[in-house]
């Protein structure tokens, strides 16, 4: 016998924010859906989207995010919109706002994971212990995502948790996240999701590293801005370890060229924002004075790929949905390297919907460069 779908997944490419609501109306309307959480671009005049969504779900509890691209079930979108339905028989799934990123504190956590685990609980789906999960969405050009997130995963405890932030279409103007109805900025939507099936937190990257050490010699934590590096303007210094002419560095190059700071046995990006007129960098994740940075070659994204979701498979079977977060710099690195229809077609296979994002998410911290998603099974684990 076929099992039902636990999910419903939508997709809109009309660039009108009406027909794109009315778009996802149609292919999620049930009434066994109890919570939409969607991704969208950045170009969508966004009150105007707001309201539409609105008028379309009057009685669901929505949020999302704008991106850097979109995830939707034909695989890589631009330009539209992307949502999952959550189907009450299978999920309570509940949402709380974080308003004030820079102010958020251990107590404000705390509340914030009683008041989601209460209403979780309510629902009667599953128990709380080993059957739920945290998905946040932050805004990307907050800065705040690392003390937001260490917060966070405190208050947490052994709740597994992912996130992306959220993106403006590589604008780096301003991104925005959604809930009660609003987009709004500074800003982060959490979501508790109870669950009777069976799932697997997980991130992956495809990164090897070089012997090119680069030695932070100045830099300002709180900007995320690193003006020397080996005691040399950061950007002269960068283009010198990968060969490039310092104006010719953007993103392309950045992209293709990462580094990373070594924590343990594993290295995590720190992926590059822009060069600044005085030859410091801005970064997306935390930088600061006296971490030693490895320059970083791409490996092969598919074979990561293919071979992380064998794993995945092998320890829960076949996932029926994976809600993804793929940094908007993976995306750029495949369509430079001409397989970007490929790393598209594996995601559409795979089941995967979610965002490209300005950083990712997991257990706390922020990180670049990565795919960092849940897959949710078709077992069930009650």
């Amino acid at each position: 016998m076929t099992q039902d779908p636990a999910f419903l997944l939508a997709a809109s490419f009309s660039s009108d924010p009406i027909t794109a609501a009315h778009d996802l109306l149609s292919q999620l309307d049930s009434p066994d859906i109890s919570f939409i959480t969607f991704f969208c671009s950045a170009e969508y005049p966004l009150k105007e989207l707001a309201s539409a969504l609105n008028q379309a779900f009057p009685t669901t509890e929505i949020v999302g995010c704008t991106t850097a691209g979109e995830i939707t079930p034909d695989g890589y979108g631009q330009g539209c919109i992307t949502a999952i339905g959550f189907k009450q028989s299978g999920f309570a799934v509940e949402a709380a706002s974080i308003e004030c990123l820079d102010d958020f504190s251990l107590t404000d956590a705390q509340m914030l994971v009683d008041q989601l685990i209460s209403g979780c609980r309510h629902h009667e789906i599953a128990p709380i212990k080993g059957n739920t999960f945290a998905l946040t969405l932050l805004d990307g050009l907050s800065i705040q995502e690392e003390n937001v997130l260490v917060t966070l995963n405190s208050a947490l405890g052994s709740i597994p948790n992912f996130g992306g932030s959220a993106g403006d279409d590589i604008h780096l103007a301003k991104t925005h996240v959604f809930y009660n109805g609003e987009f709004h900025t500074d800003a982060a939507v959490v979501m508790l999701v109870n669950t009777i099936y069976d799932f697997e937190v997980f991130s992956t990257h495809h990164m090897n590293h070089r012997n090119d050490k680069l030695v932070v010699t100045e830099a300002d934590a709180d900007s995320r801005c690193v003006y020397e590096i080996n005691a040399e303007p950061a950007a002269l210094e960068y283009a010198r370890a990968i060969g490039v002419a310092v104006e010719d560095l953007n993103h392309e190059v950045f992209a293709l060229n990462p580094i990373a700071v070594k924590l343990g046995e594993e290295y995590f990006v720190r992926s590059i924002q822009q060069v600044n007129d005085d030859l410091s960098m801005k970064f997306y994740c935390a930088v600061e004075n006296g971490i030693v940075l490895t320059v970083m070659k791409p490996g092969d994204m598919a074979a990561d790929l293919i071979s992380k979701l064998e794993v995945i498979e092998e320890k829960i079977g076949e996932p029926q949905l994976i809600i993804g977060c793929d940094c908007f710099l993976r995306r750029l690195e495949s369509e430079l390297r001409g397989n970007s229809q490929q790393i598209s077609d594996l995601l559409r296979q795979n089941k995967v919907i979610g965002f490209n994002t300005y950083g990712e998410q997991k257990e706390g911290m922020h990180i670049n460069q990565t795919f960092t998603a849940v897959a949710i099974g078709r077992n069930l684990n009650v």
